[in-house]
């Protein structure tokens, strides 16, 4: 399922635009990601957690060449779904 799907699964159950849905799943992702950005975690209740995980620069090799080469230090997003999310997948 994509975003597109989902906007228009919520305006069929709800009666409410896709227009105005679509501003505001927009605004939530964007929320989400500002938040992430900003080094803070987003847990939805019932869903899961986003955290920001830190990998430190560590040495790694070129697949082509097998000249040694350095990974530089990068951030990355983490998921933990919460038990809500597991137990209906489940």
């Amino acid at each position: 399922m994509n975003k597109s799907e989902i906007i228009s699964s919520v305006a069929s159950d709800t009666g409410m635009s896709q227009g105005v849905l679509d501003v505001t799943v927009n605004k939530v992702i964007q929320c989400i990601s500002d938040s992430l950005a900003a080094g803070n975690d987003v847990s939805l209740a019932g869903f899961g957690s986003f955290t920001v995980k830190s990998r430190k620069e560590r040495q790694g090799r070129n697949p082509r060449t097998g000249e040694a080469i350095t990974i530089p230090a990068s951030k990355s997003v983490g998921f933990k779904p919460a038990k809500a999310l597991k137990d209906a997948v489940n």
